[in-house]
This record gives structure tokens, sequence and C-alpha cells, in this order.
């Protein structure tokens, strides 16, 4: 191993494993989210705090751990939290309930934050100017691999060995990084040790989480003056962070207000949220339709999703390279129009008795629009960055797109409980009048306190329990379960529509966001290299 040490290429290999496992995690829970909900007796509510709780703890300290990369080493940094995580992965395939499970991934978070911020500074620091822009290419693609390989990845796992295995996978996995990361990736210093802004991260943190219960739990609560206070609390905590952070920009800030001078920059942070609240709008609605609706196991949600995730990933490096021959403004306005178009199309298709492959042409050009983001994406953020700035760009850009899982995955999932909740009530009571008098009042009620308790979805879940009153005859307890089943799959579908609404409008702005970024001739140099950091381990 010792000739591979320090080979940007190896160091590359070694940073993309590990960043993969992360963003892995990020979307791999989605398409298990019915069998979690099944295996654990979880509500629609709880099993999102399983996605947001992750993407909180990720979000909110992004920034302070590439502080403290700066402090300890990107290497130690990325190896301790490498170790956190597996070891938080071990935790989650072991919950016996919906708390454990979401304590542990908390956890699993913290490793996450630790080890994302470090794999852009080492990249950076190994690689010279010339091949800066290939490397990051190859680290936005492997963002945009990880992001649409949960799903299949994640159905095949939860279909062959149950959901406990989408995280008990990172054990091995885990074990092989940690090998390779600390024989192949040098113990580097970036000589430059920055102070831990306590407070700032607290602000933020706090935000956030008031942003994320708000949203996730505002259906449970009917949209209460506590949920509006929570929501109201997390704007005026994001403004006293801003205000704090502007007082601090001539010291040390935890969000330096001066890279958002580049306009490239900080178009791709706006670009970068709504991709994100588009990927979670995709992956969340229609694995609960396909498997709740339709009936697709986990493994056959997963392979409805497995051509675009090809396309996409055959299709991400061939963006990177046309982005560098025709300006990456262009690219990414094409990729994000025809993700949005995809979705639009996928819209449309949604109904009840659908069959897998009338998805597929939609799912497809999604696929190739998300090809077409990824890589080009990091590579015009970055362009323009200073080197002395590249390790708090980095962590800024990765904040903000976790920002926009969380808010896509609260907003999305808020608005499909409510429309959900909304449109159960309105099914139920139209197909009522087909039932005997005797069970109307309980199969009514059953849907209309449906949303208080969490919205009960999943694989065979309807939504709501339906109750069979003691002595009711057997073909009128039968065709009550027929009718409650019509009422729940009709019902979802309605809500699909508007909760698909939400993520087309956003990436529709981030497409004419990109009109803003600026023409770079072909050929054009990056920025200048950051200063190679000082390698202090010992020769292997």
């Amino acid at each position: 191993m010792s000739r591979w040490r320090g080979n940007p290429w190896a160091v590359l290999l070694t940073l993309s494993l590990g960043f993969f496992m992360t963003l892995l995690d990020m979307t791999v829970v989605n398409v298990a989210i019915p069998s979690m909900i099944e295996g654990l007796g979880a509500s629609l509510d709880e099993a999102l705090w399983v996605i947001n709780v992750y993407v909180l703890v990720v979000a909110a300290l992004l920034i302070a751990s590439g502080r403290m990369g700066d402090l300890r080493g990107p290497r130690t940094m990325f190896v301790w939290g490498l170790v956190l995580f597996t070891a938080a992965s071990v935790l989650c395939g072991l919950a016996q309930d919906p708390g454990q499970l979401i304590a542990a991934r908390a956890v699993q978070g913290l490793g996450a934050a630790a080890m994302v911020p470090q794999t852009m500074t080492i990249i950076i620091g190994t690689f010279p100017a010339e091949r800066r822009g290939a490397a990051l290419g190859v680290w936005g693609a492997v963002a945009g691999a990880a992001t649409i390989a949960g799903p299949t990845l994640g159905g095949f796992l939860v279909g062959a060995a149950g959901w406990r295995w989408i995280f008990f996978v990172n054990v091995p996995i885990g074990a092989v990084v940690l090998v390779m990361a600390v024989t192949l990736v040098p113990d580097s210093r970036p000589g430059v040790r920055r102070g831990l802004d306590v407070p700032g991260v607290g602000l933020v943190t706090a935000a956030l989480f008031c942003l994320a219960f708000g949203l996730t739990e505002g259906q449970r609560y009917r949209w209460g003056a506590g949920i509006w206070a929570l929501l109201g609390a997390a704007v005026v905590l994001l403004a006293v962070f801003l205000v704090y952070q502007g007082a601090r920009q001539r010291g040390e800030p935890l969000l330096p207000f001066a890279l958002f001078r580049d306009r490239d920059y900080a178009v791709m942070n706006v670009v970068s949220a709504a991709v994100q609240v588009g990927m979670l709008g995709l992956f969340l609605p229609v694995m609960l339709y396909l498997q709740s609706v339709l009936g697709f196991g986990a493994l056959e949600a997963g392979l409805v999703m497995a051509p675009a995730m090809v396309v996409s990933a055959v299709l991400s490096p061939v963006a990177g390279r046309l982005a560098d021959r025709v300006g990456g403004k262009y690219v990414l306005m094409g990729g994000l129009a025809l993700f949005a178009a995809g979705l639009a199309w996928l819209a449309a298709v949604v109904d009840v008795g659908r069959a897998w492959y009338e998805f597929q042409p939609p799912l497809l050009v999604a696929g190739f629009g998300i090809g077409c983001v990824f890589g080009p994406m990091v590579t015009v953020a970055m362009y323009g960055v200073e080197p002395r700035m590249a390790g708090a760009a980095s962590g800024v850009l990765n904040t903000v797109r976790q920002i926009g899982t969380i808010v896509g995955s609260a907003a999305v999932g808020a608005v499909l409980q409510n429309r959900l909740a909304a449109s159960l009530r309105e099914e139920a009571a139209a197909r009522a009048a087909s039932l005997p008098p005797g069970v109307r009042g309980g199969f009514l009620a059953g849907f209309d306190d449906a949303a208080g308790g969490g919205l009960d979805v999943g694989a065979g879940r309807g939504g709501a329990p339906v109750r069979v009153p003691p002595g009711t005859p057997p073909d009128v307890a039968e065709h009550l379960r027929r009718v409650a089943a019509s009422t729940f799959e009709h019902g979802f579908v309605h809500a699909m529509l508007p909760t698909l609404a939400l993520p087309i409008a956003v990436i529709a702005l981030g497409a004419a966001a990109c009109v803003l970024v600026r023409r770079r001739p072909a050929g054009a140099p990056h920025a200048a290299p950051a200063a190679a950091p000082t390698d202090v381990g010992t020769p292997s």
C-alpha cells in the first residue's frame, strides 16, 4: 500500500466511498419507510423523523466540523466520523422502536457531519489545479449516484433481507473505507487554526430543529398555534444567526459572507437546495405510492427507479465534460428543465392500477435531467472561489444542500400529510353511501381522525384503522375492507398531485436562477490552487 499512499486517485476513491455512504443513507431510507412503519409500529410523521433527524444533524454541524478539520486535521476528522457513522449504523439496525431508531440516526448524522466537509478539503489540497475540475466532477457525480442509487439498493436489501440491512450493510463498507483512509490518505494539516463558533452552531441548529419539527409534526397537531409559533421561532432564530454572523465577519464567522460575492457560488447554493427539494419530492411520495397503492414490494419499487439511476450515473461524467466545453450554465439549465418535466409527466401518469412500465418514460426523462446537474453544479460553484476560502465554501455548499434536504423532506411530507388527510375524508364521505347504515359512522370517524395520531401508511396500511363491529356478517366485513382500501388508494393518488407540484415549482425556479450564472469561455482556468497541506504523517 505504501506506493499508493498519497496517490491523488487512490485518495479520491477512498473519499468518494465514504462520501457515498453518507449520502446513500439520506435516500436509502425512503424505500424502507413502509417496512419500517410496519415493523416498528411507526406512523408517517415518525418515519419522516428517521429521515429528518439525520439530515438535521448533518446540516447543523457541517460547517463546524469543517472548522474542526482545520484544528485536528481533515483525515483525523474523516476517520473518527467514519468510525462513529459505522457504529451508529449497527444501532440503527438493532432498534426496537421508532424512538431508538431516531436516536441512532441522530448519532449516525453526527458521524456523517464529521466526514463530509473533509472530503472536498482533502481533494482540493491533493489535486493540482489542472486536474481539480475533473476530481470535483467525480465528487459531484458520486453525490448524484448516491442520491438515485438509494431506492434501488434499498429496495434490494429490504426485499432480500429486511429493512434493518439498509443499515447493517454499512458495517463491512465502513471497515474497508477505514483501512483505505488510514493507509492511503496522508495525515495533513492545513496550517490554519480557527476557533469553533459555538453560539453560531447553537443558533443554526435551533432554527433548523424548529423548522423541521413544525413542518413534520404540523398535521399531527392540526397546524395549531404551537406549530406556527415554532415556525415563527425558526425565522427569528435564523435572522438572529445572520445578524450575529454579520457582526463576526472581521473575525472567524461560521458563515463567511464574502463567499456570496461570487455570483455563481451564490446561485449554485440556491440551485443545490432546489435540487434536494426535488429529489425528496420525487422519492418520498413515489416510494409510498408504489408500495402502499400499487402493492409493489420494496425490491420491485426500487427496480422501478433503476433505469433512471443507470441513465443518470452514465450521464454524470459526460455532463461534466460537456460543461467544460459549452459552460455549466446551459448544461444545468437543461438538466433542471428535464428534471421538472419528468416530474410533471410522472404526476400526469400516477393513478390507481398502473403498471410499472408506465412510469419509465417520465422517470427516464427525470433521470436524464438529474445526470446533467450534480457534476456541473459543483464545478460552477467552486470555479471562482479563492483557494483560502475553499474549505469554508465546501462546508457552506454542503450545509445549504442539507438544509434543502430538511426543508424538502419536511415540506413535501407536510403537503402529503395535509392533502392525504383531506382527500381521505372526501373519498370516505363519497363511498360511505355504499355501506350499511350500521358501519358508516365508524368508517367515517376512522378516516376523519386519521391525521390526529399521525397518518398510518405503508405496505398494506390504509391510512386509518378499519374497525369491523362485532357480529358483522362476513360479506359485509369484506365489503367494508374493499371500500376502505379503495378510499385510501384514490385518496393517496389525489394527494400526490399537489405534493408533486411543490418540487416541480422549486426545480423550475432553480432552472430560472441559472440565467444569472456568468458565461465563462471554454478552457478558462480555474481559481489558483490552494496551498498544498503539509503531510505530517509517517510514510508507510
